[in-house]
């Protein structure tokens, strides 16, 4: 090969793009996902505002709540106040990972503002059971926060994976609670603790963490859709090494733990069966088991043009079905826009990823 045409090839590979044809660049899709973000965002708030805006002091009727729960099921509603004293670290580190994306950010004040009432109505549910003293609760409280909780990851696209399983995971724990309170539960333990009033606290709460869980849901999609290597991977990470949050920080959370697993409100069972598999068909993943195969085997091939090409992925993905559910989105947010205006100034486009 003589020096010209070596010069010419050495030119055409400087100025190739490293993005195959046909697939949108990182910038794009980062771009894209923003914009579906805001979208999305700006949705829930009008959606939450319109049928969720219930107050955690007056909205129940707590002159009325029962005082002779079993210990078990005081037991419960202790823990669950224990953990909602954490919302104030929740949205504060994770707020620092997420402030650079306009949309994330601004839904996850949102998130905490609702988590604020939630930590509200669990403390209300602890003072009117009168299991425990006000003095007690206020001891209690100031121990709790003496603590403070971190981020198990420190990555945007991690956190919103371990959003999805974890909000999974809190709705299960309320409904199961909410079933005792209505009687159901099956657990000759609680036969006796059958309260309107619970019920009802439990029922918002849950309502609650289902519309946290489906915008959380409905990011997890975007970044599967647009990065689903990166996206498998981190939710294969948050699956091997998920635990609810402050559940190092808090005294005797292994009680609390053991009496929620005993009563089928939240244990082995019920994370692997109701939340884990759950959020994975919800995600067109295929189950556990190929996930963590399928990652193990995955890995990055140069096709003939050079180009990085990823294997594997589609065996433990729906793709087609990630996409359908992504176009749905956007189709979502074009609805709300036009309601709004921002159709005519800037709207939010659906641009396939070219996979």
């Amino acid at each position: 090969m003589d020096t010209s045409n070596r010069a010419l090839i050495t030119e055409i590979d400087g100025i190739r793009s490293s993005t195959p044809p046909g697939l949108l660049s990182n910038e794009e899709k980062d771009r894209l996902i923003e914009r579906a973000f805001v979208g999305l965002y700006r949705w829930y708030v009008s959606r939450s505002q319109a049928t969720r805006n219930w107050n955690p002091n007056t909205t129940i009727d707590w002159k009325n709540l029962r005082t002779d729960h079993s210990e078990k099921l005081n037991t419960i509603l202790e823990g669950f106040f224990a953990v909602e004293q954490y919302v104030p670290d929740y949205v504060l580190t994770l707020l620092k990972v997420v402030r650079k994306s306009y949309g994330r950010s601004h839904f996850h004040i949102r998130w905490g503002s609702e988590e604020e009432k939630h930590s509200d109505l669990w403390e209300n549910a602890l003072l009117f059971s009168q299991f425990r003293t006000p003095e007690w609760i206020e001891n209690y409280k100031e121990s709790l926060r003496s603590n403070q909780w971190e981020l198990p990851w420190d990555s945007p696209l991690h956190m919103i994976m371990y959003t999805v399983i974890q909000e999974r995971a809190t709705q299960v724990n309320y409904l199961n609670a909410g079933l005792i309170a209505q009687g159901k539960s099956g657990d000759p333990d609680f036969q006796n603790d059958i309260d309107p009033v619970l019920a009802h606290a439990s029922q918002l709460i849950a309502i609650d963490e289902a519309a946290h869980y489906n915008f959380f849901m409905e990011g997890a999609r975007l970044y599967l859709y647009y990065y689903p290597a990166q996206a498998l991977e981190a939710m294969q990470d948050v699956i091997q090494f998920f635990a609810m949050p402050a559940g190092s920080l808090i005294p005797d959370y292994d009680k609390f733990a053991e009496v929620v697993a005993a009563a089928s409100v939240y244990g082995p069972r019920e994370h692997l069966r109701d939340v884990v598999d759950v959020a994975l068909k919800n995600l067109n993943i295929e189950g556990r088991k190929k996930l963590r195969k399928g990652i193990e085997k995955y890995r990055q091939v140069p096709d003939m043009g050079g180009n990085l090409r990823d294997t594997a992925i589609f065996d433990l993905l729906d793709y087609d079905g990630v996409e359908k559910k992504v176009e749905k989105l956007f189709g979502r947010i074009e609805k709300y826009e036009q309601q709004v205006g921002f159709d005519k100034i800037f709207p939010t486009v659906f641009v396939p990823s070219g996979y």
